[in-house]
């Protein structure tokens, strides 16, 4: 108990020295998104949810895609109410079965002639397995959208110029990327306990900072291009599977110092989803709606390369 809060204290004295507390930028960008088509994941609750309510106001065809039928198509049947657009639709995904991912993508192919924007939003930070035997950090946060962004490339490549957007976190730096680990016990650490959870959430984090780096790399020449993202922290859902007790005392720090809406929460996705001449800056990561440099590791072509090969593994692709 000592150590988790030690590491809560950290974690908000290095978010308070990087500035994390000021007033988040608003995403300005006009661009409209009517004959376009957008997946966000976890598109039912929280930043995925206002992301998904913004691209249907400018006219997207957004599809929510997300573990529960049941919440997922309220949210859909919300935001169509909310924008006016009725091009917004439930899609079931499970993240924790790369099964379903494979049955999603299957079923958006077959119905949807075009996707323009990927946007890789959902996460979680819970014990246990994945169907596939994954840590379900692990998997739900890095492997399914490895498996997901990969088996919907060509559609992007058809579509292009088209966007991935995966939502990362400043909590990325402090994690690492331990691959005896990964390739010992499909895990990104070991043990159940909430600092242990904590941890294993950070290294996921970093591992959609490295996915972003050398999948920007893959697609070079393709006008298919990826960030990732810090979104600012938000009250949602995330720490739902953490101890009640621990969970309480987050929110309280969230709520005191940090805590934003939904909707600003989102801007940074929405400005890697739609501001104009960012091209170049494909494989970055950002925070507050601004291109921030990260920490060598998150950078590292080797290691990028290295998960890469192994997420291949894990997913049946290689």
């Amino acid at each position: 108990m000592i150590f988790f809060l030690f590491i809560v204290f950290l974690l908000v004295a290095y978010l308070i020295g990087h500035r994390i507390f000021v007033h988040r930028k608003t995403f300005t960008g006009t661009a409209k998104l009517y004959g376009k088509t957008a997946i966000v994941t976890g598109g039912n609750t929280g930043i995925g949810k206002a992301t998904a309510a913004e691209l249907a106001t400018r006219g997207a065809r957004v599809i929510l895609a997300c573990r529960s039928k049941q919440r997922g198509e309220a949210a859909a049947q919300e935001i169509r109410m909310e924008t006016g657009n009725d091009a917004v639709i439930f899609m079931q995904l499970d993240l924790a079965s790369q099964k379903s991912i494979r049955s999603f993508v299957e079923t958006f192919l077959k119905a949807e002639p075009r996707l323009d924007l990927l946007i890789n939003n959902a996460a979680l930070a819970a014990p246990g397995r994945t169907e596939d035997g994954i840590g379900m950090i692990l998997g739900v946060n890095h492997i399914g959208p490895f498996l997901l962004t990969n088996l919907l490339l060509e559609r992007l490549k058809e579509c292009a110029p088209s966007r991935v957007v995966n939502v990362s976190s400043c909590g990325h730096d402090l994690g690492t990327i331990d691959f005896d680990c990964i390739n010992t016990h499909k895990k990104l650490a070991l043990g159940s306990s909430d600092t242990e959870l904590f941890r294993a959430y950070t290294h996921s984090k970093l591992c959609n900072v490295l996915f972003t780096h050398e999948l920007a790399k893959r697609l070079e020449g393709t006008s298919v291009t990826c960030y990732s993202l810090h979104p600012g922290s938000v009250r949602s859902e995330l720490a739902r599977d953490i101890n009640e007790w621990h969970t309480h005392i987050i929110k309280a720090i969230i709520s005191k110092f940090w805590a934003t809406d939904p909707v600003s929460g989102a801007q940074t996705t929405l400005y890697c989803a739609l501001q104009e001449n960012i091209e170049h800056l494909s494989g970055r990561y950002f925070s507050d709606c601004q291109l921030v440099q990260v920490k060598p590791e998150a950078r590292d072509d080797g290691i990028a390369k290295k998960l890469w090969d192994v997420s291949e593994k894990l997913c049946g692709m290689a």
